[in-house]
């Protein structure tokens, strides 16, 4: 070899050295100072949504715009992206995963899991994935149909696939699965839909053998399964009564899980109960261990450590699988290592990492199920008659909580917690519900045992928050009054920021200290997720997806669909800024509400339409109460499919649009499909007599 070809070997060798992807191990997900990449679903192990970049600030954020959007071809829920050396990585839809160029919005790849087809019945109850995982060069991501995928992330090749849930029954991966330690960890949902016993997995991220499982509620007392993961499951059955096994018992951990690298614990926020009325669920009574808790388990082994419940009993849907943050805060004069848990419940915890002691529970919005949390004791001091014992009650907060899934984020430069919160009360009770022969309903809401609603939600029934919360003296230093029910999730930076996209259309960048409001952009549709920021050769960038709301929130009505957002004409979209930035969007249809059809030429039977309405909870989840849909999916009333039998029986009965996330129902007979067409068209025409002048 000659001097020159050997420098030039030389020179090769070290721009690969200085360009080599970085390594996404234990030791990446727990540096805090190193805001260069994003990833993981809360950017570290702390799961606290911040980033240490300070290039992009509250002195200079007004200079923040567009450099690049990218429109996705999904139909469904796009959420929380990751970063990794310069690359984008995105899960969306139900198992569509993109890997795009930050620097340019170019796709790399896309992977396509083909998860409708694979769902079957799961596609009534499933949303779609709200977020992924890496490590060590690979991608993974779960699926509607309950797979768990490893993606190599160099070209989206599959390394490995598992099945992590029963193919039969209503348990589908929404959640984000979590890494360490060489283990992917993954939950699932589905406890409100069909009869489904919580549990987690812990799977090897190199080869996707399954490592460690533990189950969050007891089984069957008696059998094998009932001891199953975990001798503690003996101490949990001791807490429930009745059958419970029938109905499954609930407690799945369909979001929040934090790997503490302090302890060596993963931290497992579960669900609901299965039903949610514990009078069919555990008729006797009991705390029903260990729905709605937070459950700490030995990371290696799966092995119970401790445990605190936010809900005992949980009546409500109040459950504790909202995300939880870790942090060392001062407590009596002593630094504290806490995990921060703003529950469904409305309270907001302060729990002891190292004992489960709980430290404080405060209000963080308007609560009225329970007075007060019993510090000594741990447990909330209930209301009368907030079980619904003997009536039916309103209560605050809904069943969509004062905090929800959508991320909080902490800031260690500030030490507050900016939390979006909700305010908004429902009915809870059982009227009409045959209590002694409960059969669950499978893949619909009646699967709950509660008797809910299945009107329309007025646009004005609830409102959003955004707190700046203080952990420490328990109090909100300050608030912002965010539009509608559907806010986004938050991202704090060092740069004295706190970015947040709201339901409107609008992206915010707040001050983090006082909350003022030093930017917005308008981003053509609903800006409602996670928003993550990270650096590539010197140049901050700031990414988040946006589309048509998606989840629980976009079917309530009116209260959903007062913003305008059509699934069918709105884009679901990728954006990204940087100061300076200069790139305009793609023409955007206009926001429009939804105008019933008439169909004069239909011929309208009352009966038909009353039996109609039966049928039609099956589809509340996607085309809204009161037939109003928020964003998920067309609004009945204003579709033209419902007038022709046979287009309606083809979408319908026969799946012609399962690929594009529509499942299908192919036990409706001829007549409930007819009955259906007759309550959409009733509803169009009431609803339009309504807004005549």
């Amino acid at each position: 070899m000659n001097r020159s070809a050997g420098l030039a070997a030389v020179l090769l060798f070290l721009q690969a050295v200085a360009h080599a992807a970085p390594v996404i191990d234990n030791a990446a997900l727990a540096n805090a100072t190193d805001g260069t990449d994003w990833p993981a679903f809360g950017r570290t192990f702390a799961e606290d949504h911040y980033s240490p970049l300070t290039l992009i600030n509250d002195g200079n954020v007004r200079r923040l715009g567009l450099k690049w959007s990218l429109d996705l071809d999904v139909s469904n829920s796009i959420t929380a992206p990751l970063e990794v050396d310069g690359v984008v990585y995105l899960g969306a839809g139900h198992g569509v995963v993109y890997a795009v160029d930050a620097r340019s919005g170019r796709q790399l790849w896309r992977f396509d899991a083909k998860a409708p087809a694979a769902a079957g019945k799961k596609m009534r109850v499933a949303w779609g994935i709200r977020g992924i995982a890496f490590w060590k060069g690979r991608v993974y991501t779960g699926t509607t149909d309950g797979r768990l995928i490893a993606l190599n992330a160099s070209d989206g090749s599959v390394a490995w696939s598992v099945q992590t849930v029963d193919k039969n029954n209503g348990a589908t991966i929404t959640g984000a699965p979590r890494a360490f330690n060489g283990k992917i960890i993954i939950g699932f949902s589905g406890e409100d839909f069909g009869a489904v016993r919580g549990y987690v997995s812990a799977y090897d991220a190199q080869t996707g053998k399954l490592d460690w499982r533990f189950y969050l509620v007891p089984g069957r007392p008696g059998t094998s399964d009932h001891a199953a993961s975990d001798p503690v499951m003996a101490m949990a059955a001791k807490t429930w009564t009745g059958k419970w096994w029938k109905f499954g018992g609930g407690g799945a951990a369909w979001n929040a899980i934090t790997y503490d690298p302090d302890f060596n614990r993963v931290y497992i926020g579960t669900g609901n109960g299965d039903p949610m009325n514990w009078k069919i669920r555990s008729p006797g009574g009991g705390d029903n261990l260990f729905i709605a808790s937070v459950v700490a388990l030995d990371a290696d082994t799966g092995h119970y450590v401790w445990h605190y419940q936010t809900t005992p009993g949980d009546s409500w849907d109040y459950d504790a699988a909202t995300d939880m943050t870790l942090a060392t805060v001062t407590i009596g004069g002593q630094p504290r290592k806490v995990l921060l848990d703003a529950a469904k419940n409305g309270f907001f915890y302060v729990i002891d990492r190292a004992t489960g002691k709980l430290w404080s529970a405060d209000k963080l919005g308007t609560v009225t199920w329970a007075d007060h949390v019993d510090l000594t004791t741990g447990r909330p001091v209930l209301t009368s008659g907030a079980k619904y014992q003997d009536q039916s009650i309103v209560l605050w907060p809904s069943f969509q909580a004062v905090h929800h899934w959508i991320p909080q984020s902490y800031s260690p430069r500030t030490g507050l917690m900016y939390e979006p919160t909700l305010e908004m009360p429902a009915e809870f009770g059982d009227t009409g519900v045959d209590l002694q022969h409960f059969r669950p309903k499978a893949y619909t809401p009646e699967s709950t045992g509660l008797s809910l609603g299945a009107g329309d939600v007025p646009a004005d029934a609830g409102h959003s928050v955004l707190k700046a919360w203080d952990p420490v003296h328990h109090k909100a230093v300050w608030t912002v009054e965010t539009p509608g029910v559907s806010n986004g999730g938050t991202l704090a930076t060092a740069g004295n920021l706190v970015i947040q996209g709201l339901a409107d259309g609008y992206l915010h960048a707040y001050s983090a200290v006082d909350g003022k409001d030093l930017w917005s952009y308008f981003a053509g549709v609903a800006v409602t997720g996670v928003p993550i920021t990270y650096s590539v050769a010197g140049t901050q960038y700031l990414t988040i997806t946006a589309g048509p709301l998606g989840g629980s929130t976009a079917g309530f009505g009116s209260i959903s669909a007062r913003w305008g957002w059509d699934p069918r004409i709105h884009p679901r979209r990728l954006l990204t800024f940087v100061l300076d930035g200069t790139a305009t969007l793609p023409a955007t249809p206009p926001r429009a509400l939804a105008v019933p059809l008439e169909g004069a030429q239909f011929q309208l039977d009352p009966a038909k339409a009353a039996a109609g309405a039966k049928e039609y909870p099956r589809c509340v989840l996607c085309h809204g109460m009161g037939l109003v849909a928020g964003g998920i999916a067309p609004d009945l009333r204003a579709s033209p499919v419902p007038l022709s039998q046979e287009a309606f029986a083809h979408i319908v009965h026969d799946g012609a649009l399962v690929s594009r996330g529509m499942p299908q129902f192919a036990e409706l007979t001829p007549a409930q499909l007819e009955d259906l067409q007759h309550f959409i068209r009733s509803r169009a025409r009431a609803d339009l007599k309504r807004k005549d002048p």
